[in-house]
């Protein structure tokens, strides 16, 4: 009988110290994750800032057919 108590015991040791394993690997994991979303979040800032940069120096740098002058030899 005592030794079916320790080994309950034992048990019950070996399940708490796997659950505070787990508990300390998700949080870990939230972590990474809430520094990975941060880091999504400001990358899409900068493309979403590149990409209206660029639309408007392509706007301004290239003219249409009917803009451009013909060559001085015409």
């Amino acid at each position: 009988m005592q030794q079916n108590l320790e080994l309950i015991q034992q048990y019950l040791v070996d399940l708490e110290t796997r659950i505070a394993f787990q508990d300390h690997t998700i949080e870990e994991l939230n972590q990474a994750l809430v520094h990975q979303q941060f880091t999504v979040e400001k990358l899409q800032n900068q493309v979403r800032h590149l990409a209206e940069k660029l639309n408007g120096v392509a706007a301004s740098q290239v003219a249409t057919r009917a803009e451009e002058v013909p060559p001085p030899h015409y």
